[in-house]
């Protein structure tokens, strides 16, 4: 019995990473350039950390320099950011729009998404509120394949650019967390849940 336990436990512990694996190599195939990917009417652009006075992170604000890159070279014609601003104090689409906007993007080609706190309540807003069927995902490698997992699994027919244009602090840490997040997100597809925050349809056109 106590065999038995050790063995369940034992499978228990690795399985996060060995599901992580499966979806790095099967979404990886869908992983791209600025200037390989095949060109599409939106990309969605993933929240990340903002500081005071809606400074950028490192991470974001790559995030939001790869996204412009895509626009300026017409690889996609509307931007949708999608961020957390639960707190009025906190506002990364609001942020996020602004370095879009400072650096060339026309303010008719941005959709802000309030309600993006997590990854599945981005893709699952992107499908049901913006009423997306295609999509460019733009966020760092490592969050990447959980990202295209997500929004595949909601229905949208995603492709992903990388944005790491820098080495991370935190790159550990970040490869971490997406083990256990992307365990969970196949739990979130799974139930299937609607995000937190919903509202009227917005299509993005």
């Amino acid at each position: 019995m106590f065999l038995y336990g050790v063995v369940i436990l034992l499978i228990a512990a690795v399985s996060p990473f060995v599901w992580r694996k499966g979806v790095q190599w099967v979404y990886g195939r869908s992983i791209y350039t600025p200037s390989t990917v095949p060109a599409n009417q939106v990309a969605i652009v993933f929240g990340a950390a903002i500081y005071e006075n809606g400074r950028l992170s490192s991470v974001l604000r790559d995030r939001m320099e790869t996204a412009v890159t895509l626009y300026q070279d017409g690889n996609v014609q509307k931007i949708l950011v999608s961020g957390d601003n639960r707190f009025e104090e906190y506002d990364e689409p609001g942020a996020m729009m602004a370095y879009a906007i400072q650096h060339g993007v026309s303010p008719d080609d941005i959709q802000p998404d309030y309600g993006g706190r997590r990854t599945y309540d981005t893709c699952y807003r992107a499908r049901e509120i913006f009423q997306l069927e295609t999509a460019v995902l733009v966020t760092q490698q490592f969050h990447l394949p959980r990202a295209l997992f997500t929004c595949q699994r909601l229905g949208i027919d995603a492709v992903g650019v990388a944005a790491d244009l820098r080495p991370y602090r935190d790159a550990r840490w970040y490869e971490i967390r997406e083990t256990v997040a992307t365990a969970a997100a196949l739990w979130d597809t799974i139930r299937h849940l609607p995000a937190p925050v919903l509202g009227d349809p917005i299509p993005i056109n």
